[in-house]
């Protein structure tokens, strides 16, 4: 009896948050394996803004999803049978798997990583912490956006996958670290648990009030993942020189329209402003081993929030946008 492989195609283009609705459930039977062929069951599927992206039908690093295809995502599987040379049953695959709980891969796709049986950390963390969220997180501040010990970082969306590594890069760096996030939960859970030395609730009447006491020399380095009324809060802050990485303006991406920023802070203060993606950097060995180690050492504290339910990936999703996640969020299959 043949597999079954189900999936979730884009049916409609979401008009702000996703819906069930705009997707289609398909299934279909797993071909067969040819030679230099793999068989992965996907595991955990990581569940990014950069998905909400995909669906739009605007300019992008990488073509929007077609309707009609299986959704993107970036995930993790085990090779359930093997025809390859290259990949043996039980190793882990890590890459672009599809909202899909099969994926039939040949040993020469790229963009693929071919993991241990046994990691030894647990699954979700190798996507988030030690992940794409980590390494993220890692080249964004020790590449576009250095930070040097005694200055001061501001993290947006603090409490989220990135950015609550990358406050947490920022004090092993020496730096002082200012988190941003929505709610006195989230702000106290990064004081207090992942080391931040402030946090701010964005959603507090006083927001700017209270970012501008806890930088009070001002801030040299800006993590920016939201954009909107909060980037420009930060930048106001900024010191003359500052660095910006721009890692993602998750504030817009449920919106039709562009958001309209206004960048006169950049020329008054002659920041150096940066856009990245983590598929610039191909080789990223470095970042995970070292990433790994200060895992293992218990200087950066991995957190993840897993959902489970290939049918409920649209509305799993949406928790990166109403904040009802912490760390990384990832969708169990």
């Amino acid at each position: 009896m043949s597999l079954i492989n189900r999936q979730l195609r884009l049916k409609t283009r979401p008009e702000g948050l996703v819906s069930r609705d705009d997707f289609e459930l398909v299934e279909q039977a797993v071909p067969e394996l040819e030679d230099g062929e793999v068989l992965v069951r996907v595991l955990y599927l990581s569940m990014d803004p950069t998905n909400r992206v995909w669906m739009r039908d605007i300019p992008q690093y990488l073509p929007p999803v077609a309707i009609g295809e299986v959704m993107r995502a970036l995930g993790l599987g085990r090779v359930v049978a093997s025809r390859s040379a290259h990949y043996a049953e039980g190793d882990l695959v890590q890459g672009v798997t599809g909202w899909q709980e099969y994926l039939v891969l040949h040993e020469d796709a790229r963009g693929y990583v071919r993991l241990p049986a046994d990691p030894g950390i647990p699954l979700p963390t190798l996507l988030g912490a030690a992940g794409m969220s980590g390494v993220t997180a890692y080249y964004g501040l020790t590449d576009i956006a250095p930070v040097q010990a005694g200055e001061t970082l501001v993290v947006s969306a603090a409490a989220g996958s990135v950015g609550s590594i990358a406050g947490q890069i920022g004090r092993i760096m020496g730096a002082r670290v200012v988190g941003i996030a929505g709610g006195a939960d989230k702000c106290r859970h990064l004081v207090d648990h992942l080391g931040f030395d402030a946090a701010v609730d964005y959603k507090s009447a006083d927001f700017k009030q209270q970012l501008k006491a806890v930088t009070p020399d001002g801030v040299h380095v800006n993590f920016e993942n939201v954009g909107g009324e909060v980037m420009r809060a930060v930048l106001s802050r900024m010191v003359i020189g500052g660095r910006v990485a721009l890692c993602g303006m998750i504030s817009g991406y449920n919106s039709a329209e562009r958001p309209g920023d206004d960048f006169s802070p950049v020329i008054m203060k002659r920041l150096s402003m940066r856009g990245f993606l983590v598929l610039d950097y191909t080789k990223t060995r470095e970042a995970v081993q070292t990433l790994s180690g200060w895992i293992g050492e218990g200087k950066l504290k991995a957190e993840e929030t897993v959902a489970e339910g290939l049918e409920n990936a649209p509305v799993v999703l949406n928790r990166l946008f109403d904040g009802s996640h912490r760390g990384k969020l990832v969708l169990k299959l």
